[in-house]
């Protein structure tokens, strides 16, 4: 198990439900899009990472900030003699690489993910030299989708291809690596140092009056669904849950959205439109507290 596990940041899970609920401009929807691309292929690097049997600690997605400059780290493993880190990619299709630019077909030009990890490293060694540490630093750049083809690409550069991974980790698995308090110490360090708040997220301007009211069905995300007693199911994929658990789902939503919004049962009863009144206010009361007396109460 990871020492830090990743989770979907708080931009990209907003995004999910706006692009549920309103019609995404096409610069937002893209934004969107490569996001939830990007954190796919990042997930599918940490399901190989997570069988490494050596001594390691992994700590995943990293938010760093060092003499006023950010940066992100997507994959850090530490073992005995060494940090490894990588930049995670989840491109598809053909690409190229041409006087240190990468391109698309078409002579299209990308961001250099070389350049970034260029970056990243030089960040990472002055925050590790200014808290009291020195181990050297593997960087690599991963590409993670099997459909990706990159041409042209000079022998000595830092770079894993999709048909490289697990042979790279078995290598890294079979290095012997004998951790101390010190490498915890690190570890620990790096979790301290997070960032929490992202200042890159981009998120487009949104009213609770213009988004889609509804439970939204969490496996193909339509609005369709039937209320039972006990159960809440979608018409269209015949997903089914117990109805408390697919209302509260709907108040996450609801306060990642609007998180200074008062949370009321006219308001949840609203939001989640198919669901009962009373039923919402019995689940408020069962899992909030209660603040306040008749027409005036909410709920934290």
């Amino acid at each position: 198990m990871a020492y830090k596990e990743r989770t979907k940041s708080k931009e990209l899970a907003i995004l999910e439900i706006l692009n549920d609920r309103m019609q995404l401009a096409k610069k937002d929807k893209q934004h969107y899009f490569n996001l939830k691309k990007g954190y796919e292929g990042e997930v599918m690097f940490d399901s190989l990472t997570e069988k490494l049997q050596c001594e390691c600690l992994i700590l995943n997605d990293l938010l760093l900030e060092v003499n006023n400059t950010t940066f992100q780290i997507d994959s850090l493993i530490i073992v005995q003699g060494k940090i490894h880190f990588y930049e995670v990619k989840n491109f598809e299709g053909d690409y190229y690489y041409e006087s240190d630019k990468l391109y698309k077909k078409h002579k299209l030009e990308i961001i250099n993910p070389l350049h970034q990890l260029s970056r990243s490293e030089s960040l990472l060694r002055q925050l590790l030299l200014n808290h009291g540490f020195n181990l050297p630093i593997d960087a690599s750049v991963v590409f993670i989708n099997p459909k990706f083809t990159l041409y042209q690409l000079p022998l000595d550069k830092p770079i894993i291809f999709p048909t490289q991974i697990k042979s790279y980790l078995a290598n890294l698995n079979a290095t012997p690596s004998k951790l101390t308090k010190k490498h915890k110490k690190l570890a620990d360090q790096l979790l301290a140092l997070h960032m929490t708040e992202s200042p890159y997220e981009k998120l487009p301007s949104y009213s609770y009056d213009q988004l889609q009211k509804g439970i939204i069905c969490p496996n193909c995300h339509s609005f369709s669904a039937t209320i039972g007693l006990k159960h809440y199911k979608c018409t269209k994929c015949q997903h089914k849950e117990l109805l408390d658990e697919a209302v509260l789902r709907s108040i996450k939503e609801f306060k990642l959205l609007f998180p200074n919004k008062k949370l009321t049962t006219k308001t949840i009863h609203n939001w989640c439109q198919v669901v009962p009144e009373r039923r919402i206010r019995n689940i408020l009361l069962r899992k909030f507290t209660k603040i306040g007396e008749h027409r005036w109460s909410y709920f934290e």
